[in-house]
């Protein structure tokens, strides 16, 4: 999969592509992150990506020729892509979002700044994105947040059974997680995790997920398409609390 980002601060999120999974993933062909200066495709000796709004008003907005320009180049370089713009008036980015990207055999992503960017660009866009209810002072973070979680669902760059298992990816929450020392603190690995009976753990695993979705965001856990292990350890929970009770 080939990713290309346009920003006017490619240091910024060159990062992306230098550390972990991803760095690994680059590292084998099965990612391609190209990074762009929007400033490299501007005509004037000052390098200028911005100018006063008409009508007036604060602050400034991208001028749409370095843009205009970008696209010809790189549509004459690598071909047709899935173009990105980082917005909080997108659609909010999601594991099902993340998902649908990640089947894209190429996606431009396009950092504004400042009061964003000349309508007239919106012509290149194919989907705006964005990564919640707030505003940064550009796009540099979403785009780097985006990159990342789509990343995780092209085919190699993660092991499909750590995916299968992520937050989010059949509307539950993770389970808790546990390593050495057994005990720590007067805190001590739940016993189930050391008694090597596979299917008591993986009913354990589920129960927990279910129940933390359950507290923490009952609005996924209503999506859930539930199967025969939910089916047992919703049981196995609802015994627990019985128990309890009494």
């Amino acid at each position: 999969m080939r990713i290309g980002i346009v920003t006017i601060f490619p240091d910024f999120v060159k990062v992306i592509r230098e550390y972990g999974v991803i760095a690994q993933a680059v590292e084998n062909g099965l990612l391609h992150i190209d990074i762009f200066n929007l400033r490299d495709f501007t005509t004037d000796k000052h390098k200028v990506v911005d100018d006063y709004p008409y009508g007036g008003g604060p602050g400034m907005v991208m001028k749409p020729e370095p843009f205009f320009r970008f696209f010809e180049f790189f549509q004459s370089n690598y071909g047709k892509a899935y173009v990105i713009l980082t917005s909080p008036q997108g659609r909010r980015l999601d594991n099902k979002v993340a998902m649908e990207l990640a089947n894209k055999e190429q996606i431009v992503i396009v950092c504004g700044r400042y009061e964003g960017i000349d309508e007239r660009v919106m012509k290149f866009v194919d989907d705006e994105i964005s990564i919640g209810d707030y505003v940064l002072t550009g796009g540099e973070l979403p785009a780097m947040v985006i990159v990342d979680a789509v990343s995780r669902f092209v085919p190699g760059v993660v092991e499909e059974e750590s995916v299968k298992n992520d937050s989010f990816y059949n509307n539950l929450l993770d389970h808790p997680h546990y390593t050495r020392p057994r005990e720590i603190d007067g805190m001590s690995v739940p016993e189930v995790l050391i008694s090597g009976n596979h299917e008591e753990i993986e009913l354990w695993r589920r129960k927990e997920s279910l129940k933390k979705t359950m507290l923490k965001r009952p609005d996924i856990f209503m999506k859930h398409d539930f199967d025969e292990l939910d089916k047992k350890a919703l049981i196995s929970l609802f015994r627990e609390l019985i128990r309890d009770a009494r």
